[in-house]
């Protein structure tokens, strides 16, 4: 293993991370932000860590969240650990963007919970071009009809 010490290589892989790494306590307070959910959301990290989740979660969206969250954070667990789930987000400019992220529930080696972590990517224009592919396919089949 490389001779740099764990920690200092985590936080590396971390800030290094292609995709967006989001670490938040118990209470859905950000602790960990990184270049990457710096790009995806437009907050920097000055702007993000010790604030709560609800910087990008859509006001529509946040009841359904916090209600999972707790539940995750109770059970020590979330359905979606190992999973890839598409939502939208909101960037510091207000825009709303597709997002796919990853989520797990973060015990320490006593089996507590320390919080939850989301991993991810913007999948906007991904979403977008599906949709209009969608629309398309739909006009098609109004012509053949």
């Amino acid at each position: 293993m490389a001779s740099e010490p764990l920690p200092g290589l985590a936080q590396a892989l971390i800030e290094q991370s292609p995709e967006f790494v989001i670490f938040s306590d118990d209470s859905g307070i950000i602790q960990v932000w990184n270049g990457a959910a710096e790009r995806t959301f437009g907050f920097s990290k000055d702007e993000a860590v010790e604030k709560s989740l609800d910087i990008i979660i859509p006001e529509s969206l946040r009841e359904a969240h916090w209600r999972g969250f707790a539940r995750a954070i109770a059970e020590g667990a979330t359905q979606y650990s190992g999973k890839s789930l598409p939502t939208k987000a909101l960037r510091s400019d207000g825009a709303r963007i597709y997002v796919e992220f990853g989520f797990s529930i973060v015990l320490d080696a006593k089996g507590r919970v320390l919080g939850a972590l989301a991993t991810g990517r913007d999948i906007t224009e991904r979403f977008e071009k599906e949709r209009a592919n969608r629309k398309r396919l739909q006009e098609l089949e109004k012509l053949v009809e």
